[in-house]
């Protein structure tokens, strides 16, 4: 009898907290308790109503209050002065640095974790294997595009020395700044069941070494590269004929005139530069993020251009601690390389095994002529015409 009485009263003890915590539980009757549903959906990185805790920060000027020791405004309450502290309710003063020395708890950390590995990660790893998937159908349906007509055995200097090497110490260490970067992205979640923390640590240390300084030698190439090629990237009315006939790369036969630059080529030069320099300038906010504040800035003009209104936005809050700005960096940084990431995977797909004849254009710099007719015709053109002169066919 003693048992069941016993059995009874547990089951009735353990049950207690599950009533109190149903979904559609009245928090006025509890005080302001969490419910089970808002636990679930933390644990599940769904946004939770939070006003019920926001909201009771207490009011420090009510003398009242402050006479309440325990008082439920909190008026010398630790819990509300925390609350307070972080949703930035708090009325605080400082002597220096501004209204952003007054941001004490920042709790921003938590939702860029969840957004880094939750989103960026997920659609990287989509990207990354859809982009790869996809040229090895088209590998598969198309094969490898061959020069149509007869070779000629003579050869025309595509790029000198110079453009060739400043594309590839673009080229290398952007490889390098991508390979450091994944995995600084993927490490923990790849590597670390694999081969253990210490591991992950030691070539995370070394990956972050060689992202910070090779990052310099890539921003320098980009602007090489920029003034090197810019003047030959520019749109014209060519580049929409050979966009329209999808550039010849999916019908054999199928050649377009081009100057120096295809369309293609194009995009893939305007790519790189306007992601490149955005990922330059978020980087250079990572290393120097009291020096070079990227977001507060951006925001600022957002607010004075009235691009906020015009999307419907309330105005962005241009007051950031330097914890924020990092933040909002890093995503930016991991967002936008991924993007480009993508888009250079292509690119060495056609200039490598995708297309006969591509590769050497950046590897000795001399192309075989007919090559050059059936891909850059124009160009060729302007070559046989003596124009410019500094292009001179090899051979005769």
């Amino acid at each position: 009898m003693i048992r069941l009485f016993m059995a009874i009263l547990m089951s009735f003890a353990l049950s207690l907290p599950i009533f109190a915590q149903e979904p559609s539980a009245d928090r006025s009757a509890t005080g302001g308790a969490q419910t089970l549903g808002d636990i679930m959906a933390r644990q599940k990185g769904e946004a939770v109503q939070d006003d019920f805790r926001r909201n009771a920060t207490g009011d420090p000027s009510n003398a009242a209050d402050l006479q309440q020791q325990l008082g439920t405004l909190g008026g010398v309450s630790d819990p509300e002065l925390w609350r307070a502290l972080r949703y930035g309710t708090a009325d605080i003063s400082v002597s220096a640095g501004g209204e952003v020395a007054t941001v004490l708890v920042q709790d921003g950390g938590m939702r860029w974790l969840l957004m880094r590995s939750g989103p960026v990660a997920e659609y990287t790893a989509y990207g990354l294997g859809g982009t790869i998937a996809l040229l090895a159908l088209f590998y598969l349906l198309r094969g490898k595009i061959r020069i149509d007509g007869e070779k000629t055995g003579r050869t025309v200097t595509r790029f000198k020395a110079v453009e060739r090497f400043a594309h590839w110490v673009l080229a290398g260490s952007f490889i390098l700044l991508g390979l450091t970067g994944l995995y600084s992205l993927f490490g923990r979640m790849v590597l670390i069941p694999l081969f253990g923390k210490e591991s992950f640590a030691s070539i995370a240390i070394v990956s972050k070494w060689i992202h910070n300084n090779v990052s310099w030698a890539f921003m320098i190439a980009l602007v090489v590269i920029f003034f090197m090629w810019v003047m030959h990237n520019i749109p014209n009315r060519t580049d929409l004929k050979w966009l329209a006939m999808g550039g010849g790369i999916f019908k054999k036969g199928v050649h377009p005139p081009a100057k120096r630059f295809n369309a293609g080529q194009k995009l893939i030069f305007w790519s790189v530069i306007v992601l490149g320099a955005s990922i330059s300038a978020s980087g250079l906010s990572l290393l120097f993020p009291f020096e070079m504040p990227m977001f507060s800035a951006t925001f600022a003009k957002m607010n004075a251009l009235g691009i906020t209104e015009m999307l419907g936005m309330e105005p962005l809050r241009t007051a950031l601690a330097p914890q924020e700005e990092m933040q909002l960096a890093q995503l930016w940084h991991s967002i936008v390389s991924c993007v480009l990431i993508v888009i250079i995977i292509a690119h060495i797909y056609i200039g490598s095994v995708g297309m006969e004849g591509a590769y050497d254009a950046m590897g000795s710099g001399e192309v075989e002529e007919q090559w050059a007719r059936e891909h850059h015709s124009l160009w060729l053109d302007e070559l046989e015409a003596g124009k410019p002169k500094s292009q001179t066919v090899a051979g005769e």
